[in-house]
């Protein structure tokens, strides 16, 4: 059995160790978080929500997730 292997990226500002090959959408459901209610930044570039399934983080990936709230 191949043994996964792990590399560093960077979220929010602190760094996580996550599986290789590991696409963005399965991290940020691993996360708990709603793709719905935030905004994706993956190496300082805006990711188009529909495409996250295609995304695969790699090493020294750095992502920012900005959650909306609402308000008035």
């Amino acid at each position: 059995m191949k043994k996964l292997k792990k590399i560093k990226i960077k979220i929010n500002g602190k760094f996580s160790m996550i599986n290789e090959n590991l696409s963005l959408s399965f991290f940020i459901k691993q996360l708990k978080i709603p793709l719905k209610k935030v905004a994706i930044e993956l190496n300082q570039e805006i990711v188009d929500k529909n495409k996250t399934d295609k995304i695969k983080l790699k090493k020294n990936d750095k992502i920012e997730i900005v959650h909306f709230i609402g308000g008035g």
